[in-house]
């Protein structure tokens, strides 16, 4: 019996694993995937699939990409679909504006595929299972399509744009179109520039600019009546301008001087929008605490408008109108008095105060105060003459005493002193200037300053006769004794002596006991 060799593989193995070879290569062959490996997948959302089937290819650029796996459609009896695509790691990335049309093949290969645009490099990239929207998709025009347009109102419509085209391009219509080509290139620049302004400046604002657009168009269709309106005036206005062709050219052709004239002022206009923005900011706080002031203002300006009603100030200035006449008489008739009051004033402020606040120098009898302190001392004297009386009428005690030194004054008489004079302060022929031809305030203020000037000439000491100096003390005897007793008898306890004072004790007297 032949012995099998152990660890060999039989014809029927061989075969078989043959088998499943041929057959791997041959499924890579025909579907170009590995089995049992997620791939990566997106979906589109078409108007309608075009014949789209299962397994038809998706390029970019001409180059297959991957194929389409399924084609679901959303409702039955429509032609929307969603078509799942399984892609190739070379169609990666797909960006969130990526682009699908649906394109017909040559007539070799037959039927259609999907043609992919990955969108901008600037937009976020797409994950897998991502659902590309309606709005992001395109199907090609199919030929029962153009036919099902051009119907026949459409076609007459069509034929009488034709002949107005061809109306209007007639005589100088061609050349008038001619001439405006110049023209079309700053009009498509500006227009293009116009169009990415109304993209905005900050995010969503095209969007903010489509709902407020919305807004404005669901407005309108509210009213129907208004907006009937609307257009009817609009035609009537578009019928003035008709009217005034004529006017409406010259005022066109005024408008390049006009922006000449406007663009400077918008420019600086422009430029001082930043300030006014930084001012706009600066008054926030206070507009921001406006409302509370308005609030705490209320009650006043509520107070002030009854303070102003009739029974308040206006029925007073009522009573009182009848007296502004002799008011402003007045007040123009006291102009002079107060001219000469201001004069007083000034001459008050200027030369009397000055002079008032001065101290008199004097060696031999040194003021202890200023004059407008000094001043006032001799009106006691003055009222001590006249403080007593009777119904006689006033009366007055004296101590008269003769002088021991004889002086002539010029008149013919003598000047009698106690003391030898020692000289004379002020000199007579000293005095401040005095002008009486100008105002008092420019006068100068009178000068107290002095030289002491010689005692007068002439001067003699009298010496009394004997029998004279024993009558004197007799005299003296008997003026004490009659002061002792009148004062006695009035009950006033005061001393009353023959011994003349000296000057330290003076200022003793007010501090004198009974």
């Amino acid at each position: 019996m032949r012995r099998v060799r152990k660890g060999r593989l039989s014809f029927f193995q061989i075969g078989l694993i043959t088998l499943v070879l041929l057959g791997i290569l041959t499924y890579l062959g025909f579907t170009k995937s590995i089995p049992f490996r997620h791939h990566y997948t997106v979906s589109a959302v078409f108007t309608t699939a075009n014949n789209l089937k299962k397994g038809s290819p998706v390029r970019i650029a001409g180059v297959n990409v991957g194929k389409v796996s399924s084609v679901d459609f959303l409702h039955p009896g429509q032609p929307a679909a969603r078509v799942l695509m399984r892609l190739d790691p070379a169609a990666l990335p797909l960006h969130a504006d990526a682009k699908f049309k649906i394109r017909t093949r040559i007539f070799v290969e037959g039927n259609f595929f999907v043609d992919i645009e990955p969108g901008s490099p600037n937009a976020p990239v797409v994950g897998d299972g991502h659902l590309f929207p309606i709005s992001q998709t395109a199907t090609p025009v199919q030929l029962d399509q153009i036919l099902t347009t051009l119907q026949s109102s459409t076609r007459q419509d069509l034929q009488v744009v034709l002949k107005e085209l061809d109306r209007g391009f007639s005589g100088k219509g061609a050349r008038g179109y001619n001439r405006s080509i110049p023209y079309w290139e700053p009009a498509y620049k500006n227009g293009a520039i116009v169009s990415t302004a109304t993209l905005g400046t900050e995010p969503h604002d095209l969007s903010n600019y489509i709902k407020g657009a919305g807004a404005v168009a669901q407005a309108l269709d509210r009213d129907p009546v208004r907006l009937k309106a609307l257009v009817s005036d609009f035609d009537t206005t578009a019928h003035a301008f008709a009217v005034r062709q004529q006017d409406l050219s010259s005022a066109i052709g005024e408008l390049p001087r006009t922006l000449a004239a406007g663009l400077p002022a918008l420019r600086s206009l422009n430029n001082a929008f930043p300030n006014v923005r930084r001012l706009v900011v600066a008054l926030r706080p206070a507009v921001r605490s406006s409302g509370p002031s308005i609030d705490a203002t209320l009650p006043f300006v509520d107070q002030l408008r009854k303070l102003v009603s009739k029974p308040e100030l206006r029925g007073l200035t009522a009573d009182l109108r009848p007296t502004v006449p002799s008011l402003a008489k007045l007040n123009n008739e006291t102009v002079p008095l107060y001219e000469q009051v201001r004069a007083a004033s000034s001459c008050q402020n200027t030369v009397i105060l000055p002079w008032s606040h001065d101290t008199v120098p004097d060696k031999a009898f040194p003021a202890t105060g200023q004059v407008y302190t000094e001043t006032p001392k001799t009106l006691v004297g003055l009222s001590g003459e006249s403080r007593s009386g009777d119904a006689n009428g006033q009366w007055f005690r004296i101590l008269d005493n003769g002088g021991q030194y004889a002086y002539p004054n010029g008149n013919g008489g003598f000047l009698l002193t106690q003391l030898p004079l020692e000289g004379a302060n002020p000199v007579p022929t000293e005095r401040s200037p005095l002008r009486p031809d100008v105002p008092c305030e420019t006068q100068q203020p009178p000068v107290l300053r002095s030289n002491p000037g010689a005692p007068p000439p002439g001067g003699v000491q009298i010496t009394p006769a004997p029998d004279t100096v024993t009558r004197q003390a007799q005299a003296l005897t008997s003026v004490v004794d009659f002061a002792q007793n009148l004062l006695k008898h009035d009950g006033i306890p005061l001393p009353v002596s023959s011994t003349p004072l000296t000057v330290s004790q003076i200022p003793q007297l007010g501090k004198a006991t009974p």
